[in-house]
Order: C-alpha cells, then structure tokens, then sequence
C-alpha cells in the first residue's frame, strides 16, 4: 500500500534501470553483503532481509541489521516485516483458485457476491466485475477511500457501504488509478464465494500448503510474533521505531506480514505457475491469467534527460502485478508500503529469477537493493543504486524544508480568528466518513476523527481562520490545513483541508459541515 505516496522516491527507482551489458554473471551476489550493510549505514536505516530465488532454488536468504534501532537483535531470514499492497497478489490467487473450482469467473458481477457495495455512478454498480475490482479502473479516484480505514476501527463492510459518495473522476474502466478499497471487496468477495473469511482462507489454501508458518495476515497474531521486525520513521533525520498499526479491516489489499524466508516460498510457487512440490494450487490457466495484461498503466517519460535510457516500452497492471519490459525480459513487480515499512518482489520468468526485499523503513532503499541485485543477474555493469536513491531522499528533503519556508514567508502576520475560540467547538460531519468534533481544551482546539485515533490534531491559529494541523500521531503525518468556512450569516458552515497527502489518505475527499446545535 501507501500506500505516502512514497511513491515519488519509490517511482524514480523502479526508473533507474540500466542497459548496458558488460558485467557478467559469474558471481551475482557477490559483494552484496558489504553492499547492503554499507547502504544500511548510509541510509541510516535499522536494517532490511532479502531473499533470491533462481532456477527453483533458494540462493539467499538473509537479513541485515537489528530488529529495532537501539536494540540488538538482529534480522533474519525469520524475522517478520509487513509486505503491504504485496497482499493483494494473495487475494488475486485466492480468486484464481476459486475460478478453478468453477465457483466463479473473473468477468462475474460484483453485486451477485456483494449485494451491499453500491458505487456513486449506478450503472458502475451494475456492470463492476471481478476483473475490475483487480485492475484499478473503477474510474474512483487514486487511493480514494483511505480516510475510511486507515487507523479506523469500521470492518471492511463498512468500508464498502461508505465508499458510494466516493464521486468518480474518470469514466469507467478507461484510466488507470490505484485502489485499496476494490482490493478489499475482492477479498469480502473470497469470503461470500468460499464462506471463510479472506485471512481464513489464504492461510489455509496459500500459507498452509506453501509452508509458510511464519506469516499472518491479523493483528491479533501478530502481536504474538517473537522475531518481529518494527516500523521505522525518519524524524528530524533519525530512525525513530513505531508500534503496528491495526490494519485487519484492509486486509485483502495489505495486512500480510512475512519473511524472506516464506517469500521464498511464495516466490517459488509464482514462477513455477502455480505447482509446489508436485502439488498444483492452481491451474496453468490461472498463472497464466494473473502475469497478463489487463489495464494499461501510464508510462511518462523519466523525470530527468540523463535517465531517457530507462523509458519502458509498456507498463500495464496484470492481477495484483505490475508488469514491464526491462532489458528485453518481462519483469513482474509489486512493491508495499505500510507505517514504517516497505518491500518489493521482483519476477523475471525468462531467468527463472525472483527478489524480495523487505525493510523497516520506507524512501526507497529496499529498491535500490532490488535493482542492484537484478543488474548483476541480467549482466548489468554495478551501479550504486542505494547512492542515487539516497541523493534522490537528500534532495526531497531539502526541498520539503524550502516548501515550509515559502509558506512562513506567505504568511499574513498579525490576523485573528474571526470568532472567539470556543465557537468553534462542536460536532461536525462528512456524509462519507461520518462525525468529526472540534473541542476548546485549555484555551487550544483539537480536532478528532469519531472513527480514527490516528486522526487527532491540535489546531495552531495560522491566519484569519485557517489553522494548522499538529497530527500527534507518533507516524510523524505532515502539518497542514484546514479553513473555516461562513454563511451570510456569520455562521460556521464547515471546514476544509488542506492537507499533504498521507501513504492512502486524501483529505481533500472530505466535504465537512457544521452539525447545527439542537435548540
């Protein structure tokens, strides 16, 4: 998932691939340790774990770095990170074992499974698919809906009776945007099809059968884990460790949590079409069905002219993959996000070759391994992703410091709310999330989310009646906005944000009114 979109840092690196063929392919690995625990070092980062698969065959499988900043214990090949939207590949395998048993088909109606998920846009309701629900182009807004379950206690049904007042800003199936929320009802449809919930059912079709006794796909069980590795955010340039997040109600779409140890696993089932120790899981059509095109992704030109060499020549989305061409081979890729973490898996079924990295800290290095890794088996010359990555960070940094001089520059000194503090104290609502409320406490307002702790700001008089937000989430969300609004009365009308996005979280989606105060 975030799902921040991290995706900047993370977009230019899945960009910096080489084409040159010079190096060989005598000892891919070599090296590789002195170079993940000097990148682990420049980074500043606690620690990561990595995992190749090549001809069937694990070749690594290793961790680097401790558990926890501060604190010893190390990474291994054991040790539990979250895999994030790399779960929505599971729910795309639950879904094709669940073809395969003749129990549905990826072109059937969501609304024969999910009577209760109405979209904006009627007619959308009555012709959505399963194989819409997989390919991001319901035409709802990129990572629309994460203000419903990100840190919020509503279950995925919930979540789905919500998402109508979701307006569409595409017509349907005609553009590529990212979605959490059809992932999640893909899984509640695994649920209705199969009368097992989704973590149910991919533990004992997938986990079980793969021998993945490490993974899990609930909180509950992952508090209970021993080699646990935890979240890591950069504050004020330190890696400052975070507690999980309950994340159970977006399971379908990435609550996974795993090792490179059964990633291996995962990945040996993947480029073996399905097989696993002599024992199909699914069919050569469903392997075959899950790594094809299905909606085209956009494919702009790289950001910068020295990196023209590295445009693809097709990006699309397959089910729960993205797909592209690097150095003539098809490369089959997803990377995850959650609080604190990151990791990507990388397939090249024409090298018989698979990569995860997973890490503790999201920004960008668990790519740069990746790629680095991916060179030197594809006969790429070394380059020093982890240095690029890291200058990438540096300057997005400083940039982010030069945004935040600009807007104290913009300021207007010396303004004043136009009421007294206490007025704006009180209940209000959006019609998609729900109430929100506004308190005076010891002369500051607070603002709180019904629904969602994370969601707690104390409210700094910027100018007029515009407010900054101080999130006190320990995550370290970043400060915006938010502007009262008045009717020609004088009256508070609402509020609205203006917030930088978070990992799946869009504020501007929020249409906050005023509840009126009963006589």
């Amino acid at each position: 998932m975030r799902q921040r979109t991290a995706a900047t840092s993370i977009s230019v690196l899945v960009l910096l691939l080489s084409c040159s063929l010079a190096w060989g392919q005598a000892a891919p690995l070599k090296g590789l340790d002195t170079y993940a625990n000097g990148a682990i070092h420049d980074w500043n980062v606690p620690g990561l774990a990595i995992t190749v698969v090549k001809d069937g065959k694990v070749v690594l499988s290793k961790g680097y770095g401790v558990r926890k900043v501060g604190e010893p214990a190390p990474v291994d090949e054991h040790t539990l990170f979250a895999i994030g939207s790399i779960s929505k590949s599971f729910t795309a395998m639950a879904l094709g074992m669940l073809v395969d048993e003749g129990k549905l088909s990826w072109d059937d109606p969501v609304s024969r499974y999910l009577p209760y998920l109405q979209l904006y846009d009627p007619y959308v309701t009555r012709e959505l698919t399963i194989r819409d629900l997989l390919t991001h182009r319901s035409g709802l807004p990129d990572v629309s809906g994460g203000i419903l379950w990100y840190g919020s206690d509503y279950n995925r049904e919930e979540v789905l009776k919500r998402i109508v007042h979701i307006k569409p800003v595409s017509s349907f199936r005609s553009t590529f945007a990212y979605q959490n929320v059809m992932y999640m009802a893909a899984g509640e449809v695994v649920h209705a099809v199969s009368g097992k919930s989704w973590d149910d059912f991919i533990r004992e079709r997938i986990f079980t059968p793969l021998g993945m006794d490490e993974s899990n796909s609930l909180y509950r069980d992952l508090q209970k884990s021993k080699n646990l590795a935890m979240p890591h955010v950069r504050l004020e340039g330190k890696s400052v460790a975070i507690e999980y997040r309950d994340s159970d109600n977006i399971g379908p779409a990435g609550s996974i949590v795993s090792s490179v140890n059964d990633m291996a696993r995962y990945m040996q089932l993947l480029l073996a079409e399905g097989t696993s120790q002599g024992k199909k899981l699914y069919s050569d059509k469903v392997a075959r069905e899950l790594f094809t095109p299905q909606m085209l992704v956009p494919n702009p030109p790289s950001p910068r002219p020295e990196l023209k060499s590295l445009d693809a020549r097709f990006r699309a989305y397959g089910f729960g993959w993205f797909l592209r061409d690097y150095r003539g081979r098809k490369i089959i890729s997803h990377t995850g996000g959650m609080d604190g973490m990151a990791a990507v898996v990388i397939l090249v079924p024409e090298e018989n070759l698979g990569i995860t990295v997973l890490s503790h800290q999201d920004g960008g290095i668990f790519n740069a391994m990746a790629y680095r890794i991916l060179d030197a088996y594809l006969g790429a010359p070394p380059t020093d992703w982890a240095r690029i990555a890291l200058k990438f960070r540096t300057e997005g940094e400083q940039k982010e410091k030069e945004a935040e001089a600009a807007q104290v520059a913009a300021r207007t000194q010396g303004t004043k709310p136009s009421l007294e503090l206490g007025r704006y104290a009180g209940k209000y609502r959006d019609r998609m999330y729900g109430d929100l409320s506004i308190a005076n406490e010891n002369g500051r307002l607070v603002l709180r989310f019904s629904h969602s702790p994370a969601f707690t700001a104390d409210l700094e008089h910027w100018q007029y009646d515009t407010f900054r937000t101080h999130w006190r989430d320990p995550m370290g969300f970043p400060q915006g906005f938010m502007t009262f609004s008045f009717d020609s009365g004088g009256k508070i009308r609402g509020f609205t944000f203006d917030q930088p996005k978070l990992l799946d979280v869009n504020f501007d989606e929020l249409a906050v009114e005023r509840v009126p105060e009963p006589n």
